[in-house]
């Protein structure tokens, strides 16, 4: 099973890739270019343009990715009610997975793409624990049955929103591994305040196949977080899916400066603290990939 081969490639390394598995780059930012309306949320935009979708799958596998994420990031139901899809949840979910199933094959492995809910959970918001253990464990479901090879838990802030993801995604996951990544923006801790050390010891505990870093701030943020995340659990293997730099505003437009080199430069640090897997979040596109794919496997 692709579960298990999984696995064994956190453990031992992807077969070609020596012991790295290269993940893929940014969604939004390369469907944006294909012509995805700003402000239209990709989830439901990815049902009428599946091509489109595909074709950015493909150019990360092209450019070395052993790993792509589903383009499901907001298909949790809370998201997908603001834009009037929630009715629509599993077949999104589904039909992203075959989408990136059709342009992996059998080669490359499909993580099942879960971020945050958007809402704050009590008593800083209106969305209890139970409720939110309840909304991953619903997308995780849809994910898990339509075939992915892992539960990827992405981008989140708050520790309690995290467990609550680990600990639906687990009661769906039905033998489906399952990660989770956090993003580290603020002095070297997450927007909420939230520590590495503490939420590597936490969803260690939880059961998670392997934890690690996304998004972020800079580099720089980001490797600090994973040295500390390593400390904490030396044995867990190590995600790090940084942005490409530091974003800045150019003429009304989010712009990401680093350049594929500079991505290579950092993949290569992230590999030497422990990072199984790496690849790139914001701003990052199969360029960055292909440098990153290069540096790791040289």
């Amino acid at each position: 099973m692709r579960r298990e081969s999984f696995l064994a490639a956190l453990e031992t390394g992807q077969a070609g890739s020596g012991s790295v598995i290269v993940a893929d780059g940014a969604m939004g930012t390369m469907l944006q270019e294909a012509g995805l309306p700003s402000g239209t949320p990709p989830e439901g935009w990815l049902l009428e343009n599946a091509e489109a979708v595909r074709q950015v799958h493909r150019a990360y596998i092209d450019a070395g990715s052993d790993l792509i994420l589903t383009c499901t990031f907001g298909a949790t139901r809370p998201r997908l009610e603001r834009s009037g899809l929630s009715d629509r949840l599993s077949e999104i979910n589904r039909r992203a997975v075959e989408i990136a199933r059709e342009a992996a094959g059998d080669e490359v492995f499909v993580a099942g793409d879960i971020g945050p809910t958007g809402e704050l959970l009590e008593p800083l918001g209106a969305l209890s624990y139970e409720e939110a253990v309840e909304v991953f464990a619903e997308q995780a479901e849809a994910l898990a049955r339509a075939g992915v090879d892992v539960l990827y838990i992405e981008t989140m802030s708050a520790l309690d929103e995290a467990k609550a993801a680990v600990e639906g995604a687990l009661q769906a996951a039905n033998g489906t591994p399952v990660t989770a990544t956090l993003s580290f923006d603020s002095h070297g801790r997450t927007s909420m305040g939230v520590r590495p050390e503490e939420a590597a010891e936490t969803l260690n505990k939880r059961g998670v196949q392997a934890l690690g870093a996304n998004c972020g701030k800079s580099f720089d943020m980001t490797l600090e977080a994973v040295e500390a995340m390593g400390r904490v659990t030396p044995d867990m293997p190590l995600i790090v899916k940084p942005n490409a730099g530091t974003p800045r505003m150019v003429e009304g437009e989010v712009v990401y400066d680093a350049t594929p080199a500079d991505m290579a430069d950092y993949a290569r640090q992230y590999v030497a603290r422990g990072a199984r897997i790496v690849g790139g979040c914001c701003g990052s596109t199969p360029d960055h990939i292909a440098a990153i794919a290069r540096a790791v496997r040289s």
